[in-house]
């Protein structure tokens, strides 16, 4: 197989849509040590943003995220995946999830260089052992 498939835990917030939201958040995760697997933000109504957290060490990041007063969500499950960049690599992925019925809410994938690439996937709570079992994550 030519990606590495893992479930991971994220938390998402929402902020104010205004300049420096995300770079204060990060700023105070990194001063407390947090590494993050991925992050993500985009738009979420009127004048909000979502940002999503998939931390290293969740237990860590909650602490840490409470601390800087972000009111981050309870604990959730995503996928990350890693692999070798070649055409067709993430459609290979989301042919596995259709072939085992499970529809993909959010996807983002991007090329990581050095011919890798690197993606995020989400499904609903209630398919999340299903997807795990459709793409052999860990």
């Amino acid at each position: 197989m030519a990606e590495e498939i893992r479930r991971v835990d994220y938390y998402y917030a929402t902020v104010s849509d205004k300049p420096g939201e995300g770079a204060s958040a990060l700023a105070a995760l990194q001063q407390a040590g947090i590494n993050l697997l991925g992050f993500s933000g985009f738009p979420a109504g009127a004048r909000k943003s979502q940002v999503d957290f998939l931390p290293d060490d969740s237990k860590a990041f909650a602490k840490a995220a409470r601390k800087a007063g972000l009111k981050i969500s309870k604990k959730k499950v995503g996928f990350m995946i890693q692999g070798e960049d070649r055409p067709g690599a993430v459609a290979g992925v989301l042919g596995r999830l259709a072939a085992a019925g499970i529809n993909v809410t959010s996807v983002q994938a991007v090329c990581a260089g050095a011919g890798r690439y690197g993606g995020l996937l989400w499904v609903k709570s209630g398919d999340v052992k299903k997807a795990a079992r459709a793409l052999g994550a860990a």
